[in-house]
């Protein structure tokens, strides 16, 4: 095994840096796994801090739950091997300590955690007085205040350097990814936390490595901060996650396909066009607006003759009638039907709402 010598590295730098990728092993296997992966990953140049699973908090007992604080000892060796500074998942008080006894530069909180307050305020509790970055992944389920939480949680113990993972939300029924992306819920807490870091987690959206690099994609045009992708040097026979794993090489390759686009750009012309195009946007939206106005007018119209016929709100075969024109119109128009879907629903459920308040009156 290569011998451990100490490189140097600016934590906070490296922290502020836009994009920020980081990359390792969805678990800390053996120590020659973990060394091995993160030298081919620091030989890409790609990398800018290495991740690694100690605890691996696992939806079902049986399956590998991280070989433990034994590991922290290994990450330390690959930490001084390659000069990157290293990040690990926490979930409770005394992983906080032992990840910090052993040099980790950045902690995680992951989404099973999150969706606990009362895990998160232990975790929370072991931090105060220390400075550390700590990075925040979204809760399991689609609940951006339990996000929120979190944040405050852990600023209130005093953590200065606080960004978020989105790593997408359990939805039922899902097929296409692992956890559904929702990006507009990560695009909600970007707009709340505009100078938050924020960086993508395509390894366990996707749940399969043929369509990370669409994920990423997607992630770094919404102007992410960076990405968190699993990389293990023989991914097919990875003790956990095998199929969202890639090689370091290909983490490297992976980084240099993404398109990476600026956020604004320093001409008069681009700004001149695109503030047409926005105008344009705003027009139709307020065209949207006073359509759906009228749409709630013929609603609770409907309301008033429901009351006075003695009619049930809800008419399901109407709504399915609804649904199915809709699907029609929408693939015409190129709208998919997942759109379609969640817009009607919103439409439906005000409607609803509209007309309950004539039926109650």
């Amino acid at each position: 095994m290569e011998q451990a010598t100490q490189k140097a590295f600016n934590l906070d730098a490296v922290f502020n840096k836009r994009p920020l990728i980081i990359s390792g092993p969805c678990s800390a296997e053996t120590e020659e796994q973990l060394i091995q992966t993160a030298t081919r990953l620091a030989a890409t140049g790609k990398i800018d801090m290495l991740r690694a699973g100690i605890w691996k908090p696992r939806t079902r007992p049986g399956s590998f739950e991280g070989v433990g604080t034994k590991g922290l000892p290994w990450l330390q060796s690959a930490k001084k091997i390659t000069g990157l500074p290293v990040t690990v998942e926490v979930a409770t008080g005394k992983q906080v300590e032992d990840a910090l006894h052993f040099g980790v530069d950045v902690l995680w909180i992951g989404a099973r955690t999150t969706v606990n307050p009362f895990s998160v305020q232990e975790v929370a509790d072991a931090l105060r007085g220390v400075k550390v970055p700590v990075l925040i992944k979204n809760p399991i389920n689609p609940d951006l205040e339990l996000w929120v939480g979190a944040m405050e949680r852990v600023a209130n113990a005093g953590i200065e350097q606080i960004g978020l993972i989105h790593r997408g939300f359990s939805s039922y029924g899902n097929t296409e990814y692992r956890n559904a992306p929702m990006w507009h819920l990560a695009i909600e807490m970007k707009r709340r936390y505009p100078n938050t870091l924020m960086i993508n987690d395509p390894s366990h959206i996707c749940g399969r490595r043929d369509i990370l690099l669409e994920v990423a994609q997607t992630a770094i045009d919404l102007d992410f901060d960076g990405l968190i992708v699993e990389s293990h040097i023989d991914p097919d026979m990875a003790w956990s996650d095998a199929k969202q794993q890639i090689t370091p090489e290909k983490m490297g390759e992976m980084v240099d396909s993404i398109r990476w686009r600026k956020e604004d750009v320093a001409s008069e012309d681009y700004h001149a066009n695109l503030e047409k195009l926005r105008q344009q946007i705003n027009n139709l939206d307020d065209e949207l607006m006073q359509i759906l106005s009228q749409r709630m007018k013929v609603a609770r119209n409907i309301g008033e003759y429901k009351k006075e016929n003695n009619i049930t709100i809800l008419q399901t075969n109407r709504w399915n009638d609804i649904l199915d024109r809709a699907f029609l119109k929408g693939e015409k128009l190129g709208l998919s039907k997942d759109f379609v879907t969640r817009y009607f629903d919103a439409v439906h459920m005000e409607s609803i709402s509209q007309q309950n308040k004539i039926m109650n009156q």
